[in-house]
């Protein structure tokens, strides 16, 4: 017998809201980084840690954006 995960069961429509809440605010989270990282990036005296740093946040919030959208899409069983 095989563990279930969290995919396996099918999600309310609240939770669904929620997750679409979730993924909509860590799209404006992404995009503010992405103009952030932008406007850094033009001056020429930039801290590069600095934006390092901003480049794995954007990336992570990439990660669980990801997550987080295909846990709306229901496993087909082919």
């Amino acid at each position: 017998m095989g563990m279930r995960g969290l995919a396996d069961f099918q999600l309310t429509d609240e939770e669904k809201d929620q997750i679409r809440a979730r993924i909509t605010a860590l799209e404006v989270e992404h995009g503010d980084l992405d103009y952030i990282i932008a406007t850094l990036s033009q001056d020429p005296v930039h801290d590069q840690l600095r934006v390092r740093r901003l480049k794995k946040r954007k990336l992570i919030l990439k990660d669980q954006i990801a997550m987080l959208k295909d846990r709306l899409i229901p496993d087909i069983i082919a």
